[in-house]
């Protein structure tokens, strides 16, 4: 699936459709260079999703824990300062994992032999007017 975001603005759309077409999945991984709007785009799926709390970049935290009105998690991950995957192994990432719980996962590339075998994939890009590209895939491991 392909979205495309021209402005902010259509940031709730794109989010809207990304949860709609996978109401069951979990686990979203993240995937664009530097400042494409990973986090921007991750504060907005946790609006809809009912997260009322303030949504930042875990760049040096590595997670942020966020609640909805329901009093369910959402975590955030964004391994961009990782070097090893024993440092996502040391703060208890699998158990997020299959925690149930949405799991939004910056940096994907960083951790991906530690996901599990289903998960959502998110690549997005900007073209040559700064829109937002999403390339949404389901990635199945066999």
């Amino acid at each position: 699936m392909n979205l495309i975001a021209k402005s902010e603005k259509d940031l709730p759309k794109v989010a809207s459709k990304l949860l709609e077409t996978y109401p069951d999945s979990r686990i979203f991984g993240f995937f664009g260079d530097m400042g494409v709007g990973k986090t921007t785009f991750i504060k907005v799926l946790c609006q809809q999703l009912g997260a009322h709390d303030v949504t930042s970049s875990p760049t040096f935290s590595i997670i942020n824990e966020y609640l909805t009105d329901k009093k369910d998690p959402i975590f955030h991950f964004d391994f961009y300062r990782i070097n090893e995957l024993k440092e996502a192994m040391e703060i208890g990432f699998e158990d997020y994992l299959y925690s149930r719980a949405y799991c939004f996962i910056e940096w994907t590339e960083k951790i991906a032999e530690l996901l599990p075998d289903e998960y959502v994939k998110i690549i997005i890009e900007t073209d040559v007017h700064f829109n937002r590209i999403f390339t949404i895939t389901e990635e199945k491991r066999v």
